[in-house]
């Protein structure tokens, strides 16, 4: 998926190309400021994970919320040293547009509203990040880019598990043929889905169920663990319509990938059950990860079974949601695209929508 020698690469601080511990080049810039972030959104994600983590970062800050609660985003300002004037609601987000202190907007909000405020950012003269999966339809992932390019700023995707120290180190190990000709991938991902009045929950919010949500970071995986493009895909969907959680949207779903190598992926995404697994089959040994894209706690193994447990070099930032934070900051700074930019995130949604079409037809659907 992505070709790191060709595309834009991680970046971090310094003087000069070097090469880091993951074995990426890095391209190094000591910029003049540290950019700064408006947070839109403080829900769970943008005010539980992302605002916490600006303190690890080298090249980026918070200095702007966008809610439509202004008691919490008072309180949150405080909290952060935000000052009262760079507190946006939905309603004047536009003028953010002439607070200079504003390099990047990043969408945390519900999966509906991703394309609106990617555009009003753009057309704000700012850059941006916006969350995954990156909207309800490719249509809207087009206009989103559309917008950016038009603008001139750039856009890019929160897939942090780029940015996962683990999920770097099994790539590299993977591409290096540590485990032979790769000729297998599986991952599940799935968590039991509780409230049925979640936005996740309704379908014009989400634009789907488990495979939107947390299948995404299976159907990620699978492309840049292979570093290949799907040609096809088989789906088959199991929900129970009866229950309260999934009448709008879909509970498990499993999906084949077929690559140009041969290469098959077998991935299952689920609202009903808890799990987070990738696995790579070689010709020569495998590369076991369990979890491998949560928060923390990832572990990575490497050889025929789990009996060699790998602990990986540091990944591009202090933590994976810093490194993803600064790497965006640096290509401003640099003029240099992101390793996941918007077009990274059409491409997984056009697929999805190949899923989703597999599944209500029952068939194997080509992609072009």
């Amino acid at each position: 998926m992505i070709d790191l020698n060709r595309r834009g690469l991680v970046l971090a601080a310094g003087s000069a190309i070097t090469v880091s511990a993951v074995g990426l080049p890095v391209l190094a810039a000591t910029p003049e400021r540290k950019l700064g972030y408006a947070i839109v959104g403080l829900g769970g994600y943008g005010l539980g994970i992302i605002i916490p983590q600006f303190k690890n970062c080298q090249h980026s800050k918070l200095v702007a919320l966008v809610s439509g609660d202004p008691v919490k985003a008072k309180r949150v300002a405080a909290e952060y040293g935000v000052p009262e004037r760079s507190i946006y609601n939905y309603q004047n987000f536009d003028s953010i547009k002439d607070n200079p202190d504003i390099d990047v907007v990043y969408v945390c909000l519900p999966v509906s509203m991703h394309a609106e405020y990617t555009i009003r950012a753009a057309q704000a003269g700012k850059h941006v990040m916006c969350e995954k999966p990156m909207a309800v339809s490719s249509k809207e992932c087009e206009a989103m880019i559309a917008a950016c390019k038009k603008a001139g700023k750039k856009l890019m995707i929160g897939y942090r598990c780029h940015f996962e120290a683990n999920n770097l180190e099994a790539r590299r190990r993977a591409r290096a043929g540590e485990i032979g000709k790769l000729r297998y991938f599986r991952s599940e991902h799935g968590f039991t889905a509780g409230n049925p009045n979640s936005w996740r929950l309704k379908k014009a919010m989400s634009g789907g169920g488990s495979l939107m949500d947390i299948g995404i970071y299976a159907l990620n995986a699978a492309r840049y663990m292979t570093a290949e493009e799907p040609i096809a895909v088989y789906a088959k969907e199991t929900t129970d319509r009866n229950d309260p959680r999934f009448r709008e949207v879909e509970d498990m779903i499993e999906f084949e990938l077929e690559f140009p190598s041969g290469v098959i992926a077998s991935c299952m995404s689920m609202y009903s059950a808890n799990q987070n697994h990738i696995l790579l089959m070689g010709d020569k040994g495998r590369i076991d990860m369990e979890p491998g894209t949560r928060y923390d706690g990832n572990k990575l193994w490497v050889g025929q079974d789990r009996s060699n447990l790998i602990t990986p070099p540091p990944g591009p930032g202090a933590t994976q949601w810093s490194g993803q934070l600064d790497h965006l900051s640096l290509c401003v700074i640099n003029n240099k695209e992101p390793i996941v930019p918007g077009e990274e995130g059409l491409r997984d949604i056009r697929i999805v929508e190949a899923i989703y079409r597999s599944a209500r037809e029952q068939k194997r659907i080509a992609l072009i």
